[in-house]
């Protein structure tokens, strides 16, 4: 699994462990769903940015903590010859919320920004939590990838 990571905006910075818990938690992602040859590209940024983007893609006029852009949400034809790699889309995190609301639910902010890498990572994946059912489906797989971090809920 390639992991580019960036931040947004380019003036802010972000703890060395905060970096390398995202890759670990995309990777690990990526090896147990079977997408390691997967590329994902992680924007770490802070609350007014992704406020910004939460208005303009989802029409939700509020910070959020994780927002995620699939790039293989339909059926695209395959590109002979191309490169072997499958771009699954963009992560945008909010380092600050994440920081919030680890807080606010009493644990690590290593949990929170890991758990949040891995609920992106299964939205680019194709898991959703409208219908009950999803949800209950990607709260599992969340736990699953937890728990193979050695992260489970404190």
């Amino acid at each position: 699994m390639n992991v580019i990571i960036s931040n947004y905006p380019e003036d802010l910075t972000f703890p060395q462990e905060i970096i390398d818990n995202v890759t670990t938690a995309a990777e690990t992602v990526g090896k147990l769903y079977g997408v390691e040859n997967g590329e994902v590209s992680v924007t770490l940024t802070n609350n007014e940015y992704i406020h910004q983007l939460n208005k303009q893609y989802r029409g939700i006029d509020r910070p959020t903590d994780v927002l995620s852009f699939a790039l293989n949400e339909s059926e695209e034809p395959e590109i002979e010859d191309g490169p072997d790699v499958n771009v699954l889309g963009d992560l945008i995190i909010s380092v600050e919320r994440a920081q919030e609301q680890a807080a606010d639910y009493g644990h690590s902010v290593r949990r929170e920004v890991a758990f949040l890498t891995v609920h992106g990572m299964l939205h680019l994946l194709g898991y959703d939590h409208m219908e009950e059912a999803d949800r209950l489906e990607m709260e599992a797989e969340q736990r699953f990838v937890m728990e193979k971090l050695g992260i489970p809920r404190e």
